[in-house]
């Protein structure tokens, strides 16, 4: 747990504030997940990941997100050599440890669902052959919560596959003025994990003691979105699926980690809860007419139920 926090501290180095973007990172990295990060240009969303890259040596890729961008440009084709007259399988850019889909709200349903199965299964398939992708493997995806017009909505069954989604907003005057310090003089960003050092950590993740009422209570936390029983009832659409339960017990596991802890506590499922849980509860007129957010209905469900 010790590198993880050296990593944590690497990170800080080139992104100042934003500490709840670079928990999620390393979250969402040794519990084998994924994440969503809504925020608006400029506040150093693929600087945070490419810092991760470099401490965690990994193979990070781009994917600028565009509406005329084909399945194929991400996943990979199958073209014909006219010199060895047969056909070859070029894999596309999904085939990294990192890959940062870059405003994926800009291209259509079937570019977005090329993801599903990398994000899920850990493979793509390419002209009837499955690849499996390097590992460790996440997506890291970004949205653009301001402009709507010519975007494309994430449907709820991809943005299931998400872990986590972490709204990223302006920095402090204070920590503004130390960023335009530190590009002055650009920081050394060192290695600080490798491979191996992540596989031991997803490895302990496995171990990390979470009692059963804490299980319990988790269940609690997401049934109780599905059949609320006080006056957010009348907000909410559709609760979350049984995928959240099971991220919000490894995302609680991971959360203790970075604090040096072997077992999880009712802090690190309430801390981490709003990130597990804000794209999987639907809204719905009513809430929107009302101005009443996923945020304020996740907080008002950790309110009511009792901490065990």
């Amino acid at each position: 747990m010790e590198k993880l926090l050296q990593a944590k501290t690497e990170i800080h180095k080139a992104i100042i504030g934003h500490e709840k973007l670079i928990d999620s990172m390393l979250i969402a990295l040794i519990s084998s997940g994924h994440i969503l990060i809504e925020g608006v240009p400029g506040i150093a969303k693929t600087t945070a990941v490419k810092t991760l890259g470099i401490v965690c040596d990994l193979e990070f890729k781009r994917i600028q997100f565009t509406p005329d961008l084909l399945p194929s440009d991400i996943t990979g084709v199958e073209i014909y050599n006219p010199k060895t007259n047969e056909f070859q399988i070029k894999t596309g850019p999904i085939f990294a440890n990192l890959i940062l889909a870059d405003e994926i709200n800009r291209a259509p349903a079937k570019v977005q669902s090329a993801l599903l199965e990398a994000m899920q299964e850990k493979q793509v398939t390419i002209a009837e052959e499955t690849f499996t992708l390097p590992q460790p493997f996440m997506v890291l995806a970004t949205q653009n919560p301001i402009e709507q017009e010519g975007t494309y909505p994430l449907p709820e069954a991809q943005l299931d596959r998400f872990m986590l989604k972490v709204k990223v907003g302006y920095n402090s005057l204070k920590d503004e003025v130390k960023i335009v310090k530190m590009l002055q003089n650009p920081p050394t960003i060192s290695k600080v994990l490798n491979r191996e050092d992540i596989f031991a950590l997803q490895e302990m993740h496995k171990k990390v003691h979470i009692d059963d009422q804490l299980i319990e209570y988790i269940a609690r936390i997401v049934d109780f979105t599905r059949n609320p029983l006080n006056e957010i009832k009348e907000y909410i659409e559709l609760g979350a699926s049984p995928r959240a339960t099971i991220s919000l017990v490894n995302a609680s596991k991971a959360n203790a980690m970075l604090k040096e802890k072997d077992y999880v506590t009712p802090l690190d499922i309430i801390e981490i809860a709003p990130e597990v849980l804000r794209h999987r509860i639907i809204l719905n007129y009513k809430a929107q007419a009302d101005e009443i957010t996923t945020d304020e209905i996740i907080k008002k469900i950790l309110e009511t139920i009792p901490i065990p």
